[in-house]
């Protein structure tokens, strides 16, 4: 195959910081070595047919490229092109694969129209843009730790004032971290986002106190990390959970996971959550990790070890 540009971006995971993130609270995160693959062709390699709803996302990012070019007087080539998405991301459970999706679409956008590198800052500033289509009021999070990688803490004070702040160590190896999936969640990122702001209108006094916590907590895993405190990140986790179930985005049936898997450690869920059915993948912190395992294959629930990633957004072109 010859002229395919093809950008990579990862898949995160928030640790802790859930909701509490789009009121202006900070939030801990970090990328996983899960990635989506985003190709462009001037040729149509890529002649599967696609279904409409990629199709209109992928013109929209396109729009959104070509209007920031034009903006900043930057000249690009309008091409015709098909492209290719693969991804090793769950849709929909709340490790961020839109936001995978909208960083690596981006980048590459970028580079097919003008044969040029950009900054992350500048296809982060993008990715965010298209990440309010799919969920409205973003934080900016999930784009974010996709874009640069690694462990992220992040806060958005308003719509102009992002603090992202790069922490300079990692998640310790001898935290036995696996990805727990409760099932995919009824419910869309943005409709739990809806449903948490329609309860915060009606009290958002005690909406306020709670994410002040989850606050307190978050910043009690970054200590715990640093430190390679296992015992005190064992106990954010669980506060964290306390939290979002307090906020009402934990199912009853993702509870009842939990409930079952207590034996073998401490865990909570990772993103939005849901309320119907799953709430999507749950932390979890193995304290028996052979045991959580075997009940994990005998039960037959999918899960994944917690692998860190640091590289964020990359090209991998194909020549």
């Amino acid at each position: 195959m010859k002229n395919i540009i093809t950008f990579s971006a990862p898949a995160k995971v928030i640790l802790s910081g859930e909701h509490s993130v789009v009121y202006g609270h900070p939030a801990l995160v970090a990328s996983i070595d899960k990635r989506l693959y985003f190709s462009l062709s001037e040729k149509d390699f890529f002649n599967k047919k696609k279904d409409e709803k990629s199709k209109k996302i992928v013109k929209l990012i396109e729009k959104t490229v070509v209007s920031y070019l034009e903006k900043n007087k930057i000249a690009y080539h309008q091409k015709k092109y098909s492209f290719k998405i693969e991804s090793e991301i769950p849709v929909g459970c709340g490790l961020g694969s839109s936001a995978a999706f909208s960083v690596a679409a981006t980048a590459c956008f970028l580079k097919f129209l003008t044969n040029k590198d950009f900054p992350k800052e500048e296809i982060n500033k993008l990715a965010y843009q298209i990440e309010t289509y799919f969920h409205q009021n973003p934080s900016g999070v999930d784009n974010t730790v996709s874009c640069f990688g690694g462990l992220i803490y992040y806060r958005k004070e308003f719509e102009f004032l992002k603090n992202t702040s790069f922490l300079n160590f990692k998640i310790p190896k001898n935290f036995s971290l696996y990805l727990i999936d409760s099932e995919r969640p009824k419910e869309k990122t943005k409709e739990m986002v809806k449903a948490v702001f329609e309860k915060y209108k009606k009290n958002p006094s005690f909406f306020e106190n709670v994410f002040f916590d989850i606050e307190k907590t978050t910043k009690k895993m970054v200590l715990a990390i640093k430190e390679e405190n296992k015992a005190l990140f064992q106990e954010a986790i669980l506060d964290n959970e306390i939290f979002l179930e307090i906020i009402g985005v934990v199912s009853s049936k993702t509870k009842k996971l939990l409930q079952k898997l207590s034996s073998f450690g401490v865990g909570k869920i990772t993103g939005a959550g849901g309320k119907s059915r799953g709430s999507g993948f749950i932390l979890f912190f193995a304290q028996k990790e052979k045991e959580l395992i075997s009940f994990l294959e005998k039960e037959k629930i999918n899960f994944l070890k917690f692998a860190f990633d640091d590289k964020g957004v990359y090209e991998k072109s194909q020549n």
